[in-house]
């Protein structure tokens, strides 16, 4: 009996394999098998959001205070961070201020993050990327 005289489709599963697998069924009713197991694995799968932080080599310590509260919160809720230290003027020639943000930026967050990326300079700015500990 072939599956036509069953009203059903022939389906190769694996065409790559030795010899190919094919499978007796109804087309629509497995392709809908497909689709649920597709939504099912991307239902699943988590989506991490990356969140800017900007500062400057000058900020002062309640804005300093105030940006790391918001980074605490993204990072505890599985966000990675991006901070970018932006210059301008005169600024360029004091690339130790900035250097020296990003060191106390990454000694406060090691409880609640990692570097992922070190910082580096990109024209007049400089970013480094923190990933929550898993």
């Amino acid at each position: 009996m072939t599956a036509k005289e069953q009203g059903l489709d022939l389906i190769e599963i694996a065409p790559n394999a030795k010899p190919p697998v094919c499978k007796i069924t109804d087309f629509g009713k497995y392709k809908y098998e497909l689709q649920k197991k597709a939504s099912q694995a991307k239902k699943k799968q988590k989506v991490v959001t990356l969140k800017e932080i900007k500062m400057r080599p000058g900020t002062d310590v309640h804005d300093y205070n105030f940006k790391m509260k918001a980074t605490e919160k993204f990072l505890a809720k599985g966000d990675k961070v991006k901070f970018t230290i932006k210059f301008k003027g005169r600024e360029m020639q004091h690339l130790q201020l900035a250097k020296d943000l990003a060191g106390r930026i990454v000694s406060d967050l090691k409880i609640t993050g990692k570097v992922e990326q070190a910082p580096k300079m990109e024209g007049k700015q400089m970013t480094f990327i923190i990933q929550p500990l898993k």
